[in-house]
């Protein structure tokens, strides 16, 4: 998944929190000595778990600790979207409107997200509390429609449901991830349609 774009006022510093470097030390002791550069990854989400997005100074940090030239080290953050390279809202939601969620109704689910926040595609409230993107596939085809917000998906969603997941992220409600339908993991939407009892044992001691 790629495409990110580097934005937004810039801090000067970034330092991990003692706690923080202690989990990235930690990290890079997994590799061997040497191979330091293989934590960029990790510690790339690890500075976005403490600061919210990744800033250059960010990226210059993780690029001492691994010994990484800053110009790889941004090359792996403006790839993945998983990295956000500019602040997003507290709640940022991510609707795949890649061609399985479309066929599904994606364009629903980005109505009902703009409906309920008055928002658009790239846009955050005034309160900061939630911001919006399209995502490429996500790899939840088939619970599709589906969104993402932080490291939850949220899947077989309806216009209905999006604006019910929105107003209780609003007032601090707890939220359930996964299918919003009842759906079993990756199951049949209609339920099971082989398999539906266990084999047994006949008489004969033999298996049927």
């Amino acid at each position: 998944m790629s495409g990110n774009g580097a934005a937004g006022e810039q801090p000067a510093t970034f330092a991990f929190t003692p706690e923080n470097l202690e989990k990235a030390q930690a990290i890079l002791a997994k590799y061997p000595k040497g191979r330091e550069r293989s934590g960029v990854l990790p510690l790339l989400d690890l500075a976005q778990r403490q600061q919210g997005w990744v800033s250059h100074a960010a990226i210059e940090e993780v690029g001492r600790l691994t010994g990484t030239p800053r110009m790889r080290v941004l090359e792996v953050a403006t790839f993945y979207t998983m990295y956000k390279l500019s602040p997003k809202g507290r709640h940022h939601i991510e609707v795949c409107t890649n061609l399985p969620c479309w066929l599904r109704g994606s364009d629903e689910i980005l109505r009902a997200v703009r409906d309920e926040l008055g928002i658009e595609v790239g846009g955050e409230t005034d309160d900061g509390l939630f911001s919006l993107a399209e995502a490429e596939c996500l790899g939840a085809c088939v619970n599709a429609p589906m969104l993402q917000i932080g490291d939850d998906y949220y899947e077989d969603l309806t216009y209905e449901s999006v604006r019910e997941l929105v107003r209780k992220l609003k007032v601090g409600e707890p939220v359930t991830p996964g299918s919003q339908s009842g759906r079993q993991g990756a199951c049949p939407e209609g339920g099971p349609t082989t398999l539906k009892s266990f084999c047994t044992a006949d008489k004969a001691g033999g298996s049927v």
